[in-house]
């Protein structure tokens, strides 16, 4: 064993994952894990748990795998994450845990991600259930979405004693966790719906078909319901467009529709009725993993896929993992490329999408190199389909319905980071309903910070 590099993790052939849904990462097995953990190197000050936005016990939970103590190890990550089959397939782990790991300095780091899923991988296997609250405290509290936002938030406060429901506006619960990140990556049946079962099993009560500002309102549920407080981690739904000429054509989509017929309404299935035009040639615009997992989707349906971005390689947002998996699969990468123009037939359907050359110029505000057109190099690329994948807003139908509930210019809920709280008392908020689209450990955290907050203020209340 080369003790400076990871041990290998096994995966699908890049040429026979192109043509199925079926995980592409297959995970380590007991010896692997056991022989992964024996690399960390137990620091005094390990800077991997700061790294870690929900701060799990790393070394900890590292330690009881070492010694094929996996039982222990599930208990050590159980008390920081409600979603550890989850956090260890799509976190993006290389710039957070282990991106502050100390064996990268001179070598690889410890693979912290693939262990934390063997962990949970065993648990759900072996029938491991987090220990729920013997008794509640009956106070009733309200969680809007069942994302990583609001299953987080509701599982920390069910372990408090707190009577949770939470309300999902879909038929299914989960969030961007079932509509927006594909089968090949995140398994719905045997991952995804495990982990909101053991949510469940901590008391937390789910209604779906709940459209908070429509069925109910925050308002209604504080004043007329019974609920003490409540938790806002509807995430953020509603799709951003380029505004260019074209873009209303027939075989335009948003990443965020197209995903969701495939994910949520399993339209990649053949037993399934869910219509999706899967196109022969598709142009993906945008460069993060909602891109990927777009182009990747479009490919196992048939198609010749295209990534277009108006950066370089080196700016893409997306995971390095999900970019080199794209390679293998045989997505083409248009770089330094921008649409100006969607082209379409007689009958309004996409037929081509006019682009233009960039070079990068001086950093923005984002500290990326600004993208600057090259005057004269226009192209077309070839397609039939455009998938817009250029991020997501919240939906203003909660903040349109609740009284004194404060947004910024970009329609995201203002909450302090710390404890969730809004300017509206008793309402707390999270995830990407404040911060706009980010990741799933991120909202996590914002619904750990706002569990914090409502104990806080339900505990000051009372007294």
């Amino acid at each position: 064993m080369d003790i400076l590099k990871k041990v290998p993790v096994r995966e699908q052939d890049p040429k026979v994952r192109a043509t199925n849904f079926e995980e592409v990462c297959l995970g380590y097995n007991e010896e692997e894990a056991k022989e992964e953990a024996s690399r960390c190197i137990k620091c005094k000050n390990p800077k991997c748990v700061k790294g870690c936005p929900v701060s799990i016990d790393i070394p900890g939970f590292i330690k009881e795998v070492e010694d094929g103590n996996f039982e222990e190890a599930a208990k050590v990550i159980a008390k920081s994450s409600a979603l550890p089959a989850v956090c260890g397939r799509v976190c993006p782990q290389e710039s957070q845990c282990e991106g502050q790991c100390i064996r990268g300095i001179k070598g690889e780091p410890v693979s912290i991600g693939k262990m934390e899923r063997f962990v949970a991988d065993w648990s759900r296997e072996h029938g491991f259930v987090p220990e729920a609250p013997k008794k509640t405290n009956g106070k009733k509290v309200a969680v809007i979405g069942s994302g990583p936002s609001g299953l987080t938030c509701a599982g920390d406060l069910a372990k408090l004693g707190y009577e949770v429901t939470i309300f999902e506006a879909l038929h299914e619960p989960g969030g961007v966790l079932t509509y927006g990140i594909p089968e090949f990556r995140l398994p719905k049946d045997k991952v995804v719906q495990p982990e909101i079962d053991n949510v469940r099993k901590l008391g937390v009560k789910i209604e779906t078909n709940v459209i908070v500002g429509k069925s109910v309102t925050i308002d209604s549920l504080l004043e007329e319901e019974g609920f003490k407080a409540v938790f806002i981690g509807s995430g953020a739904g509603l799709p951003m467009f380029m505004g260019i000429p074209g873009e209303n054509a027939n075989g335009v989509f948003s990443a965020n529709e197209y995903l969701t017929r495939s994910n949520l309404m399993k339209a990649f299935r053949s037993d399934y009725d869910t219509p999706i035009v899967a196109g022969e040639r598709v142009a993906v615009v945008g460069g993060g993993n909602v891109a990927m997992d777009a182009a990747r989707t479009a490919l196992r349906l048939g198609a010749e896929v295209h990534i277009v971005y108006r950066r370089s390689e080196a700016e893409l947002p997306a995971r390095s993992e999900e970019v080199h998996h794209a390679k293998e699969e045989g997505i083409i990468f248009n770089l330094l490329s921008n649409p100006i123009e969607i082209l379409t037939d007689e009958k309004g359907w996409v037929n081509g999408m006019k682009c233009i050359r960039m070079e990068l110029g001086e950093p923005d505000a984002s500290g990326r190199r600004r993208p600057v057109e090259i005057e004269g190099s226009e192209f077309v690329i070839d397609v039939d389909t455009v998938i817009m994948s250029l991020g997501t807003s919240p939906n203003p139908l909660i903040s349109n319905t609740t009284k004194g509930l404060d947004i910024n210019k970009r329609r995201c809920i203002i909450a302090e980071e710390s404890t969730g709280k809004t300017s509206k008392e008793g309402v707390y908020a999270g995830g990407d309903a404040v911060t706009g689209a980010a990741t799933v450990i991120l909202a996590m955290e914002a619904g750990r910070a706002g569990a914090r907050g409502i104990d806080e203020f339900l505990s000051t209340e009372e007294s």
